[in-house]
């Protein structure tokens, strides 16, 4: 069988499912007599990624398998496709978010002491519904308070394969509001002054239920490390 019948094939996929696959699925596209190995699987994705350097659309590996996606350099323009959707996620939803991620496991005081403020209860239940957040287990001191950590849909919906795909705090801190003088490395420790976001927690509206792209929530993460 060709290569470039294995290609086709994981290339309609892709366009079709509209949602990643992983390797499993895609080999699940064949019939035994002519399912390819999986190395030869890979070599298909890895020339499909390739033709796709030069075009608007890339090949991208995440925690849930493989898709093909708009270039973030071009999403401004595709979103006027759509010039109806709502706002982006509210800032402080994307700093909860960004904390979770970045120093999870972590509990909803450790949060808030950081940021300042109380968490709205809305936020988490937004977070755990849409399943970018979980329950990891509980803390072992008095109340035993709930670790909470990020999921594969998180990753999934940031376009990482892994945590380890988020870039280091260090080098978000030139997104940082100018205002915020809370220093990287006292953050690690979660229990040093907070950051005086504001005087009360946001109410949740309707903005804080649309899309958010990754840009927002490194952004979110350079304000806190700044």
């Amino acid at each position: 069988m060709s290569d470039n019948y294995f290609k086709h094939v994981v290339e309609a996929a892709l366009l079709a499912s509209g949602r990643a696959l992983s390797l499993q699925e895609l080999h699940g596209l064949f019939d035994e007599t002519r399912r390819p190995q999986t190395a030869e699987l890979r070599a298909a994705l890895t020339e499909l990624a390739q033709e796709y350097e030069t075009r608007g659309i890339e090949l991208k590996e995440t925690a849930a398998g493989f898709r093909i996606q708009v270039r973030c350099q071009l999403a401004e323009e595709i979103s006027r496709l759509w010039p109806e959707r709502p706002q982006k996620y509210s800032r402080a939803l994307l700093e909860t978010l960004a904390l979770i991620a970045y120093r999870q496991p972590i509990t909803r005081a450790e949060i808030e002491a950081v940021r300042g403020v109380a968490v709205n209860p809305n936020i988490l239940k937004t977070l755990l519904e849409r399943d970018w957040v979980r329950v990891l287990g509980h803390r072992d001191v008095p109340g035993r308070p709930e670790l909470l950590g990020t999921t594969r849909e998180f990753l999934d919906y940031f376009g990482l394969k892994r945590l380890e795909d988020l870039p280091p705090l260090a080098e978000l801190s030139s997104l940082g509001d100018s205002n915020v003088q809370l220093p990287l490395e006292e953050i690690a420790p979660m229990a040093h002054a907070a950051i005086p976001l504001a005087p009360l927690e946001e109410e949740l509206t309707e903005d804080d239920v649309a899309v958010a792209p990754a840009s927002e929530l490194l952004a979110s993460a350079g304000r806190l490390s700044s």
